[in-house]
């Protein structure tokens, strides 16, 4: 019988990864699942300390941190091989690290193949390869949870840059790839923000913060909470869906 502490905490007794940790949506993201009961597994890239504060601030025990970038295929085995000897399970991974660089699309010099791949290895490659390496933890017991932290660039093509846009739309299109390969024991998702209310939107003179405010239907910025709160939803309530991008965007994309 479900009881209300089941209902508060619903992943009491779960482990959830949440790569890029340190701050901004990935904190909010790791806050909300650890507030739901889950031990959390946070890596960062080189922001030990954002994620060090973060991980104090967590509710509960047993959290830890750990370095391992996303474009880094050796760091992410071992990462794996970290959990599977500590916490010896895994039932949610949210991909959350990313890179970008703001350059106008018309700018298509400033879009080197350095940054171009870059941009690819971190917000495709990585991904990928942190499902890949972590599969069987998540394929074991009951089955797991993947949420991809995707953008509603993927949608709309208009972001901080052309490989950014085109990087989250690969995101999206592997998530249904994915979701039909993993099933039936893990689900996988994507959820993509639009404009998020964070240090750099508010870096924004007031004016492009007031007109992209005014062409949101909903007549304000999503907040990490807000992405947060959609991932948990994903992790614990949709249980008979996968493979679809739940977006957090105001409903921006109808202007």
């Amino acid at each position: 019988m479900e009881t209300h502490t089941d209902r508060l905490r619903p992943l009491s007794g779960q482990v959830a990864l949440v790569t890029g940790a340190s701050r901004g949506i990935g904190a909010a993201i790791a806050t909300t699942l650890a507030h739901a009961g889950a031990r959390l597994v946070m890596t960062h890239r080189d922001s030990a300390e954002g994620a060090n504060e973060v991980r104090r601030a967590l509710p509960g025990d047993g959290h830890r941190i750990v370095q391992a970038s996303a474009d880094d295929s050796n760091a992410l085995v071992e990462l794996g091989e970290s959990i599977a000897h500590n916490e010896g399970r895994l039932d949610v991974l949210v991909n959350n690290a990313a890179v970008t660089r703001v350059i106008a699309h018309d700018d298509l010099d400033r879009l080197d193949d350095d940054l171009f791949d870059q941009i690819m290895q971190t917000n495709v490659r990585g991904p990928f390869a942190t499902i890949r390496v972590l599969r069987a933890l998540l394929d074991a017991d009951n089955g797991g949870v993947v949420v991809n932290i995707s953008s509603v660039a993927a949608r709309m093509a208009n972001g901080s840059n052309v490989a950014y846009c085109a990087s989250k739309a690969a995101l999206d299109n592997m998530t249904a790839s994915l979701a039909r390969a993993l099933a039936p024991k893990i689900r996988v998702y994507s959820v993509a923000p639009g404009l998020v209310d964070t240090e750099l939107t508010r870096d924004w003179a007031p004016e492009r913060r007031d007109l992209m405010i005014a062409r949101t239907p909903l007549g304000r910025l999503a907040t990490p909470q807000d992405c947060a709160d959609a991932v948990l939803a994903a992790v614990t309530s949709l249980r008979s869906t996968t493979g679809v991008v739940i977006p957090v965007d105001g409903g921006f994309p109808l202007g």
